[in-house]
């Protein structure tokens, strides 16, 4: 349970101090996109082979190697001098989890009877639920406290003396076990997937940066080449008789095949609506890290409530359930693109209540029942390896939304900074008459003014001041100086606020493509989904 906790939390507590790690490490909008996409990517890569490893040299083995590579890590993250090393330490947070994680179900699974098990289970699904939400929460308390003057680093320290006593209580209290037919672990599968998904996702998250050079649609080009032959050696190692990393035999089910892409773009809607509101409420609207978090709290609360629900309708509707699900997530997300429309600057946190909550209960509906729903119809023998693909394909969705949605948030900062501040226009005007400044000498001041804001908002590192806004603030009267700071504040608070509303109107139309391919599902309900739920608790071991 303290390796559940702590993987889930460090997912989402990273959330709500994105604006602290740039002002304290001058990082840049896209190395705060690695800080979360290197963990997710990298804690995809080998989450399947995590649980084989487990599997074959055994689980109480790797669950202590992966939570003591996840302690160092933490510790890693927390003293990281530069936006690279942190985006390191973090890759090996993810690898770490990605050992750890998989033998917390299996240990579950071989110390639990078939009448406890489920209690046991239970008991997880609440400590995920509990992560969701103190998460955000945790995070701002420990940046808002500032202990030690250390900012944000303190939400990666906090797990080494967990860590260290969780690793000590495993010594002590799991028992080892190994699987009797856990077969050899595929190695050439694991680069391929890894060097395929690198190639794919790295121009993604870079090329706003890097302005989109030739290269990174090679890159692309060669990372969709990769992941192709990967599937065709995959289908070649299952032929001869060895144990594949993904069985390709599940994609010729329309129904598997539609799910997988179903929560590819479903958990890449999702992970990056944190990462673009946390930015938002922060640098756009001025929030605190703790303020940030509570604003948030709603949606966790939404979710729990939803998950609950979904688990006593989920049996009588089966895939009705998703579509009301997606439904209400779809409306509550675009309920907070009228509100962000609404308000824009003057937003606060009551503003946000119900269509976080609303949002949130929509998740909740789809994301329990999701997965149980995809597999309805994978034979036994398949469970496991389905479910692990599902498990990755949820964590390279992730990476991917992160990767895109990111670069699509950030982009828009510099692409409409000219319409915002020629928004401003009339009222800096009036306002620089008032003061006595003639008309030349205001068309001067407020062409500086709309290179300073343009350059600032497009530049990769949002903590300097470009030399446009250097030369633009020299030789100001006071009076001046003050308007002209005004008008940018108001400016960046619309500029933010327009590429928010733009952003979440893109993620409800990918959770409305969501809904579309639930109709590809399995129409199952009752007891198929019943005696699916109990075939898929002996195959969780795999995956």
């Amino acid at each position: 349970m303290t390796a559940a906790f702590m993987q889930l939390v460090d997912v989402s507590i990273v959330n709500v101090a994105v604006a602290s790690i740039q002002k304290g490490l001058n990082a840049s909008y896209t190395q705060v996109q690695w800080v979360l996409a290197g963990y997710t990517l990298a804690f995809a890569v080998l989450l399947v082979t995590g649980g084989k490893l487990g599997d074959s040299v055994g689980r109480k083995r790797m669950f202590m190697v992966g939570m003591a590579g996840f302690t160092i890590a933490s510790l890693l993250c927390g003293t990281a001098g530069s936006p690279d090393m942190l985006i390191g330490s973090r890759v090996i947070q993810g690898l770490s989890a990605a050992l750890m994680y998989p033998q917390v179900y299996s240990v579950i699974q071989v110390t639990f009877p078939p009448e406890r098990r489920g209690v046991a289970l239970g008991v997880l699904g609440g400590v995920i639920g509990l992560a969701a939400i103190t998460g955000p929460l945790v995070g701002g308390l420990l940046i808002q406290a500032d202990l030690f003057g250390w900012a944000w680093r303190p939400i990666f320290l906090v797990n080494i003396p967990v860590g260290i006593v969780a690793v000590a209580l495993a010594a002590w209290f799991i028992p080892e076990s190994r699987a009797k037919d856990a077969g050899r672990l595929d190695l050439p599968g694991v680069m391929l997937v890894t060097a395929g998904l690198a190639l794919l996702i790295f121009p993604m998250v870079q090329g706003r940066e890097l302005g989109w050079p030739r290269y990174l649609f090679a890159m692309m080009a060669a990372g969709a080449v990769v992941l192709c032959f990967f599937g065709f050696y995959e289908q070649r190692r299952a032929r001869t008789g060895r144990t594949p990393l993904i069985g390709m035999s599940l994609f010729r089910s329309r129904g598997f095949t539609s799910g997988l892409l179903l929560i590819i773009i479903f958990y890449g809607a999702f992970l990056p609506f944190f990462l673009v509101f946390s930015v938002y409420l922060q640098s756009g609207l001025g929030y605190t890290a703790l303020e940030a978090g509570v604003a948030l709290v709603p949606y966790a609360l939404g979710a729990g409530l939803g998950s609950g629900i979904s688990i006593a309708l989920a049996p009588k509707l089966g895939r009705l359930i998703l579509q009301i699900g997606l439904t209400v997530l779809t409306l509550g997300t675009l309920g907070l693109v009228w509100v962000v429309h609404r308000w824009g600057s003057d937003l606060h946190t009551q503003q946000l209540l119900i269509p976080l909550v609303v949002a949130g209960l929509g998740f909740g509906l789809t994301v329990t029942p999701l997965v149980n729903l995809i597999l309805a119809k994978v034979p036994l023998v398949e469970a496991g390896s389905a479910s692990g693909t599902l498990t990755t394909a949820q964590q390279v969705g992730s990476s991917i939304g992160v990767a895109i949605l990111g670069a699509f948030f950030f982009g828009l900062l510099g692409s409409q900074a000219n319409s915002v501040t020629a928004g401003e226009l009339p009222r800096i005007k009036a306002e620089l008459a008032a003061v006595h400044i003639d008309h030349n000498a205001s068309d001067r001041i407020i062409g500086a003014y709309r290179t300073c804001f343009h350059d600032r908002v497009s530049s990769a590192d949002p903590t300097a001041l470009p030399a446009s806004c250097h030369q633009s603030q020299q030789s100001k009267p006071s009076p001046v100086q003050k308007i002209m700071q005004e008008a940018a504040q108001r400016s960046l608070h619309a500029d933010f606020a327009q590429a928010a509303q733009r952003t979440l109107i893109l993620q409800a139309v990918l959770f409305g493509a969501c809904l579309i391919l639930v109709f590809a599902l399995p129409r199952v309900r009752g007891r198929d989904l019943s005696e699916f739920e109990e075939k898929s608790q002996d195959a969780v071991i795999i995956g």
